[in-house]
């Protein structure tokens, strides 16, 4: 086993053939999913580049390839091959993920393949790759860069940097010498070749003295591979400053994409809150007192205010029509090509306007019932209370921007209660169909205080990707978990060349996933609502984490349905001794909804796993821990999923988008709660292994599980390591197996040469024998 790690850490790589296609892959060994995965991409961008883009045509795919089996490199290795060898069909590769830490790894990967290749050519790449994240991970300025919050971090960056703020300066520089810097050489100087990550990105701006922000963003167009958030791509107010002028052929990786159509919704949705509207009167009153001053001082520049909006519309036109750039789902051609309606044009009106509509919003959120209106209803009704028609409010947030330039004001975060009415206008008066209103008088948990609540929530969640699918000429979704696949294709409507679900090749039968029906005194468990709090399933799943904190070594994770249903059982468990049993054998802590709370428990989780007997991690599905956080080898030996975490079914805007995916995508609402559910119960679960040298239980606790219709919607590559079994399994029984499996598990193996990790031989020899045959 050793020498195999060995020859995996190398430095050494091999030469895979993908049928006209020559692959350099920084190992020695390649696994068969690797390959196989491999040759799926290849052929996505092979039928991309035919086809062209459209959701209807191009190389898009929904690929699902298990945790843990160097997804990541395969795919960078197998774009970096194909953009060496076929220039002329693909450009960029955009390469999206959820969060900093995965950025990071997938620039590592990057660097380390650059280096390798490097190594075996004997000659400088010309290859450059690089992340863009916020100001906030990205800032070097001395004051600047250690304010807590980005929204902080973006506002002191704006009234250091604006273009109003220089003008004013003699010498027209901004109050920030890394932007001086970067605007005057960095802009003239290309970054060099090679791969940076974010700290890279810092150093080499601390170095030269260049903003590493903008440096980022600025060499994003000369670059080969650009790794960002998901955010950068979907949102439309951050996709219109960063990805607008992205090549049609490039190619779109969404990797752990399994929640990319709720990303896709929230991009588009808008909630406002008491405190929005009470911001957004105090802000157009501010409005108001700016534009009457600038009147008086200087009219003339309302009047270019309102010139150099429209050039930038008509400019965005031009681009639209010509292909340029990445459509604006906010900012539809349609509105493009419309003239700004007189009412909004001067800058008084406009404010008038706002006024206007602020109040009426105000007004129609004094209610004391629930309030569900599609959007055609409220428009109708603006229309006979106020006066106000549809074509102004589609460019409300355009006109806002536009003024508040004009104005000069640079802490945005000040407007950020006007910035969101705006915004809601502009959506409200552009879709009449895919999205729902509803207006709350308070929260359903606390019906005695009032605090009213419009939710404007976008119901399809293809309007935000469209322009992704029609513009560029291969997407790839991919995940460990995307089960069952062909859920993304209708609710993204698009129509993929393939979807593909990858096995995840073992030396050993080193994943035990377990089915937990019933406690030790065969009473049934499950987290279904009406018996969760029942004292004999709370006492159950606590002699469960009992009974295997006795047996696992190492690290437990365990995970709950809810925030609130984690704190009841633990309570419950604690007033029974439970908690003090469990800590015989075993440390626990907890995840809470706060952040840093959050950050403290996960790394003192991670010392008592380093150190002695090890330790419990009590988690939510849905949390910060069950997405983007690995726990391989001793960090989670075991991972028990206590329930199945079903979202919260009576949620009325959760009930309306349920209502529009039976009405429009034929998708039945225990399809789509189920799938969701499983989705997140397999991701929680999928902390358990991270390697082909990892092992782990995966432990599913609720009888729910048992039934097929639930079971079937977990990834083939779990589905395929159930026992017969081990589908009904009583809590005593599941650790009876558990202690069998760790047995095995402490055995020495070989890694399977030849059959599940090849070599560059036998790849050719297996090829050999498929030609013969």
């Amino acid at each position: 086993l050793l020498l195999y790690l060995l020859l995996l850490l190398s430095s050494s790589a091999m030469k895979v053939q993908l049928e006209d296609l020559s692959v350099f892959f920084p190992y020695d060994f390649i696994y068969k999913e690797q390959y196989e995965y491999m040759l799926a991409i290849k052929r996505a961008y092979d039928e991309g580049w035919r086809r062209g883009s459209g959701p209807g045509g191009g190389g898009h795919s929904v690929l699902e390839m298990p945790s843990g089996t160097g997804k990541t490199v395969s795919l960078l290795a197998i774009t970096m091959a194909y953009q060496s060898q076929f220039p002329d069909r693909i450009g960029k590769l955009i390469y999206c993920t959820r969060t900093v830490p995965e950025i990071e790894k997938a620039l590592a990967e990057m660097k380390r393949l650059v280096t390798l290749r490097e190594q075996e050519s004997g000659e400088k790449q010309e290859f450059l790759g690089l992340g863009l994240s916020s100001r906030k991970n990205l800032c070097i300025h001395p004051e600047v860069k250690n304010l807590r919050f980005g929204k902080a971090v973006d506002a002191k960056c704006r009234t250091m940097t604006a273009s109003f703020v220089r003008a004013k300066n003699d010498d027209d520089m901004s109050n920030c010498n890394f932007w001086n810097g970067f605007e005057a050489k960095g802009k003239l100087h290309p970054i060099e070749a090679g791969v940076y990550t974010l700290g890279d990105i810092k150093d080499y701006g601390e170095k030269n003295g260049y903003c590493p922000y903008f440096l980022a963003r600025h060499s994003i167009s000369h670059a080969q591979v650009v790794v960002y958030s998901y955010h950068y791509l979907l949102d439309p107010k951050i996709a219109e400053l960063v990805s607008k002028e992205l090549g049609k052929d490039s190619v779109v990786v969404f990797d752990e994409a399994h929640n990319i159509d709720n990303v896709c919704i929230e991009s588009m949705s808008v909630n406002i809150q008491q405190r929005h509207i009470t911001e957004a009167s105090r802000n157009v009153a501010e409005l108001s007192r700016k534009v009457q001053k600038l009147k008086e001082e200087d009219s003339a520049k309302l009047v270019e205010e309102y010139q150099r909006m429209v050039q930038g519309m008509q400019e965005a036109r031009e681009a639209n029509r010509n292909d340029e750039q990445l459509a604006n789902p906010v900012l539809p051609t349609e509105v493009l090509e419309g003239a700004v309606p007189g009412n909004i044009r001067k800058a008084e009106h406009f404010v008038a306007f706002l006024k206007r509509f602020i109040e009426y919003i105000k007004t129609r959120m004094k209610i004391s019932h629930v309030e569900n209106q599609l959007p055609a209803e409220f428009l109708d009704d603006i229309y006979e209370r106020v006066a106000i028609e549809r074509k102004p409010l589609q460019y409300c947030s355009e006109r806002l921007s536009s003024l508040i330039q004009t104005l000069e004001m640079s802490n945005l975060e000040e407007f950020y209660g006007l910035i969101v009415v705006a915004h809601f206008a502009t959506l409200i008066g552009t879709y009449d169909r895919g999205f729902s209103l509803i207006i709350e008088p308070f929260d359903d948990r606390a019906p005695s205080i009032p605090d009213p609540v419009l939710h404007f929530s976008c119901m399809d969640a293809s309007l935000a990707i469209q322009p992704v699918f029609e513009r560029f000429q291969s997407v790839i979704i991919t995940s460990g978990t995307l089960s069952p696949l062909d859920m993304y294709p209708k609710m993204l409507r698009f129509e993929p060349v393939s979807m593909m679900s990858f096995d995840m090749s073992l030396p050993r039968q080193s994943l035990c996933p377990l089915i937990v029906t019933k406690s030790s005194d065969q009473s049934a468990i499950s987290t279904r609502f009406e018996s969760r709090l029942e004292p004999a399933v709370i006492r159950g799943y606590g002699i469960l984490l009992l009974e295997m904190s006795k047996v696992v070594p190492d690290g437990i994770v365990c995970f709950f349905v809810s925030y609130s249903y984690l704190e009841a059982v633990v309570n419950e468990w604690a007033d029974k001794g439970l908690i003090a049993n469990i800590r015989k054998h075993k440390l626990i802590f907890v995840e809470t909804q706060d952040a840093v709370e959050t950050s403290l428990a996960l790394e003192s989780y991670r010392k008592a796993c380093e150190n002695g007997r090890g330790a419990i991690l009590l988690s939510v599905a849905r949390g910060k821990v069950s997405e983007g956080i690995d726990f391989d080898h001793h960090l989670g030996r075991a991972v028990l999923m206590f329930g199945i975490p079903y979202m919260y079914t009576l949620d009325r805007v959760l009930r309306a988008r349920v209502e529009y995916l039976l009405e429009n995508f034929q998708i039945s609402e225990n399809d789509f709660f189920t799938f969701d559910a499983m989705r997140h119960a397999a991701q929680c679960v999928g902390r358990a292994i991270r390697g082909k040298t990892d092992y782990g239980i995966m432990l599913f606790a609720d009888e729910r599980y048992s039934r097929n219709d639930k079971r079937s919607k977990l990834p083939q590559w779990i589905q395929a390591r159930f026992d017969a079994g081990n589908l009904n399994l009583s809590a005593d029984m599941a650790v009876d197996i558990c202690k069998h499996f760790l047995r095995q598990m402490a055995q020495p193996y070989e890694m399977g040469h030849g059959s599940i990790l090849f070599s560059e031989e036998d790849l050719e020899r297996r090829k050999k024998i498929k030609t013969d045959e």
